[in-house]
């Protein structure tokens, strides 16, 4: 008798199989009991009918409680009334765990009671979905960017200097200095892009902002491309064809978890339609002005209101393109025509998630660099090192950062960013 996993059900049809699983939920109807297993790759049903089982294993089925794990033997069955489409007949059960008075129950429980018991939640099926969206979203990234020639490259997560500022970062003491907990790996990855030519880092990040909203996270973690050689407009493209490439690749598998998740295909579908609406800046506060936003100015960053009504009159991702410099990171690439703006981009998922991804074309000018530094009252030697890359040739260079979990959030359909980490990280339970 060979041992299976519930995914490999469709490879055993008419085969006597041994899977162990726990018992996630169950119901009986007079001399038949009905058990929802699951076993980390898949839920699916297993049938006990009492005439086909001793009388000790048929009491046993009806009696086993919410979570109880077990080994089950049956005979995998087509099962066209389900989505997953198999189901096992089950002819005997062996208790591996007890398991009593499961705190999750079927009924409703709150977000804070959930995200308290994440350790256990991870086990419904919809958590389940979620994850298996956010593992296909790590999988097909590493795919698009090593079909494409790009080397992953590891930045610390323990640094010296800030690339996003130094209003939100996590101070630590280095044996007798001090250190911070990344913002972001960019500054690293531009040095790689200088070796490598294209690079990308997927790896935590840390923004010390106290925030309870559905957006926002303390830790996160991040897709951070760099390319050397290249322009804003090359690097659009490529951000564009890198979320599509994750719609599709979504939609090819993980069709199971969006049903679960109750996912309307066709409206991933118009994601993966290409390319991009992209408007400026200036446009963008323009629309928000004529549509009745009184609350925003020229020069100030946009708000999730702001975000949400501009991706939706698109229908589809948005980038906006050109920020005020004065909103941005030292490093960004002066407008060649304008001073008070800069080369760069965000991209505004539709459906109220806001921005997914960041990016910009960087500063090349060594002297530029130098006054940006000093403008924004940062200690020039603790950049020397980034100051080299400006000395020692220098080529156009640009890049972006993709946040996992809003990504995961936005993909997956889901209310609350929280839900898209498998857990409750001590810096994500912060609050103001």
């Amino acid at each position: 008798m060979e041992k299976i996993q519930i995914i490999d059900a469709n490879k055993h049809v008419g085969e006597v199989v041994k899977i162990g699983a726990w018992v996630a939920n169950k119901r009986s109807s007079g001399k038949i009991a009905f058990l929802q297993l699951r076993d980390g790759t898949a839920y699916f049903q297993g049938v006990v009918v009492k005439n086909d089982v001793s009388e000790e294993i048929f009491h046993l089925a009806k009696e086993l409680p919410q979570e109880t794990s077990i080994w089950v033997t049956g005979e995998i069955r087509e099962d066209s009334r389900s989505k997953f489409g198999y189901e096992l007949g089950v002819q005997d059960i062996e208790v591996v765990g007890e398991s009593h008075d499961y705190p999750i129950t079927p009924k409703e429980h709150g977000t804070e009671f959930l995200m308290d018991h994440r350790h256990l939640w991870l086990r419904s099926s919809k958590q389940h979905a979620i994850m298996q969206v956010r593992n296909e979203i790590i999988r097909a990234t590493y795919e698009f960017f090593n079909d494409r020639h790009f080397t992953k490259v590891d930045p610390p997560i323990l640094t010296g200097s800030a690339p996003e500022g130094t209003t939100d970062l996590f101070e630590t003491n280095y044996f007798d200095q001090k250190a911070y907990l990344s913002q972001s790996g960019q500054l690293y990855m531009e040095a790689a892009a200088m070796a490598f030519g294209k690079v990308f880092s997927f790896g935590p990040t840390f923004r010390a902002e106290k925030s309870k909203t559905r957006r926002h996270l303390i830790e996160f973690w991040m897709m951070e491309p760099e390319m050397a050689f290249m322009h804003q407009e090359e690097s659009l493209d490529i951000q564009e064809e890198y979320v599509a490439f994750l719609v599709q690749s979504l939609l090819d598998n993980c069709d199971y978890a969006l049903h679960v998740l109750e996912r309307d295909r066709s409206v991933l579908e118009k994601y993966t339609k290409l390319p991009y609406p992209r408007i400026s800046y200036d446009d963008a506060v323009s629309m928000l002005k004529e549509n009745g936003f009184e609350d925003i100015e020229w020069g100030e960053d946009f708000g999730a209101p702001h975000e949400t009504f501009i991706a939706n009159s698109f229908d589809q991702p948005v980038f906006i393109l050109n920020y005020p410099k004065d909103t941005k990171p030292f490093y960004m690439k002066s407008h060649p025509t304008r001073d008070d703006v800069v080369i760069c981009a965000d991209l505004i998922a539709p459906e109220g998630y806001g921005e997914i991804i960041g990016g910009s074309e960087r500063a090349t000018d060594y002297n530029y660099l130098l006054e940006q530094i000093r403008n924004y009252g940062l200690d020039e030697n603790e950049y020397s090192w980034y100051l080299d890359l400006r000395r020692y040739g220098s080529v156009p260079h640009t890049g972006f950062g993709l946040g996992l979990e809003r990504t995961v959030t936005w993909l997956a359909g889901i209310e609350h960013v929280r839900e898209a980490i498998p857990f409750p990280r001590l810096l994500n339970r912060i609050y103001p």
